[in-house]
């Protein structure tokens, strides 16, 4: 093995600790687990900066990033990809959020932030919060991804969400990408992921209603029913709450619209 488990580490934006706390045990085993506390509404490009914060300097060499709708079928084949990234100098890996899931019709040359591993060394390295946020632009023809091969639809042009700037980013600072290979579950929602041609992890969807919606937790406890569960890799995760998030957020929209307000008003 090329890296060392210590150099490695998982985080997860968690919305319903409930999940977490079943799905968590079928993460890769023997690395350092974190969670940010996304119940004040963190999530997204909010999520990324405050990862930033919180893991700097932690000597984490490669950082998983799984939703806690993530659910593991072969954990060890992570390994295995951080492994081959490194050895290829790849940036970033996960799966497109265009073109290959059948609901996510966006943009195709970025990722969806369910999962995906990153240098996170590297990214410490070159960080710049402010020059993130300027590249939430699109250029035509900017990439040259082969989109000719994608089966379901996309569009280029999208952005759909706030995080795509930061992966942008990275793609304009010539960072590569490997971009993996997924397929819809039976269940026509899930999606489970490929690497090495093999499934090594299941993406439920709707994590907020897991233990709400009946059908929703059915389908994901008969996922949960198809992967073997190993009790013993329990180990606490170190949890982050940003506890003033909540209320910044609600002083910052309230600012905009009296700003909006006030500039009609001039017109």
């Amino acid at each position: 093995m090329v890296v060392t488990h210590s150099q490695i580490a998982i985080l997860t934006t968690v919305i319903n600790f409930d999940l977490y706390a079943k799905s968590s045990l079928l993460f890769p085993k023997n690395i350092q687990k974190y969670v940010i506390d996304g119940r004040n509404g963190m999530h997204g490009l909010a999520s990324i900066f405050y990862m930033m914060k919180k893991l700097k300097n932690k000597n984490i060499e490669w950082l998983i990033m799984a939703d806690e709708d993530v659910i593991f079928k072969d954990e060890a084949l992570v390994f295995d990809l951080i492994d081959e990234m490194k050895i290829e100098d790849i940036m970033v890996c996960g799966v497109r959020d265009g073109g290959v899931i059948l609901h996510r019709t966006y943009n195709p040359n970025l990722i969806n932030t369910f999962f995906s591993i990153i240098n996170f060394k590297e990214l410490e390295r070159i960080w710049n919060k402010s020059e993130v946020i300027k590249n939430n632009y699109i250029k035509d023809n900017e990439f040259n991804d082969d989109t000719n091969i994608l089966k379901e639809n996309f569009d280029s042009n999208s952005l759909y969400e706030p995080y795509y700037c930061f992966y942008l980013w990275l793609r304009r600072e010539k960072k590569r990408f490997l971009f993996l290979d997924t397929v819809i579950n039976e269940d026509q929602i899930t999606n489970s992921v490929f690497y090495k041609q093999r499934i090594f992890l299941h993406h439920t969807w709707y994590a907020r209603a897991y233990r709400i919606n009946k059908s929703h937790t059915q389908r994901i406890d008969k996922i949960f029913g198809s992967v073997k569960f190993e009790t013993n890799n329990f180990s606490a995760p170190i949890v982050f709450k940003d506890r003033t998030y909540f209320l910044a957020r609600i002083i910052s929209k309230t600012y905009q619209r009296i700003m909006r307000r006030i500039n009609n008003l001039k017109q």
